[in-house]
């Protein structure tokens, strides 16, 4: 396993779409398990994309089982994913490994349905809400060529900058 670089804005490759995974094979897991470490290697970092890593592939990992007394489904990898139903919509707030230095509010869907592949090719299908249905949306913006910054509420109003801790 490896650390991997993330790319930060406004590197033009967070713009770029990624492609469909078609071979479900040790490459592809290992790439899976860079990412993982990556993601967990990050300050509270509960999802990654494979295209924050320059690896142009629909591929994100969401786990948020560390933020106590949410809703959730524990670590996610999910290859080829695609939302089939969503439902209510609510603001909140957002950050991301790309965009290290700002926060911004984001209207996402409450309540959303994916379908995916796990990273052995098996079909998977996840309902999840509240703030995990919003970190599984943000992963899957990336695989868009999408930031949170796309989706500010209002760039005047709604963009922060990060608070820094000692």
């Amino acid at each position: 396993m490896a650390l991997l670089e993330i790319l930060r804005y406004p590197d033009p490759r967070l713009k770029q779409e990624s492609d469909s995974v078609e071979n479900f094979d040790d490459s592809l897991r290992t790439i899976i398990a860079d990412l993982e470490e990556t993601m967990r290697a990050g300050p509270g970092g509960v999802g990654i994309a494979a295209p924050q890593t320059g690896h142009f592939i629909r591929v994100v990992i969401v786990d948020v089982s560390s933020k106590p007394k949410i809703e959730q489904h524990g670590r996610m990898v999910m290859v080829n994913p695609e939302i089939i139903s969503y439902d209510g919509f609510a603001k909140g707030r957002e950050g991301c490994m790309s965009v290290p230095d700002y926060t911004g509010n984001v209207i996402r869907a409450e309540n959303i349905e994916v379908e995916y592949f796990d990273e052995f090719g098996e079909k998977r299908s996840v309902k999840s809400s509240g703030f995990e249905a919003r970190a599984i949306q943000h992963e899957l913006d990336h695989l868009e060529g999408l930031l949170f910054l796309d989706r500010l509420v209002s760039r005047r109003s709604d963009l922060f900058k990060r608070k820094v801790y000692k």
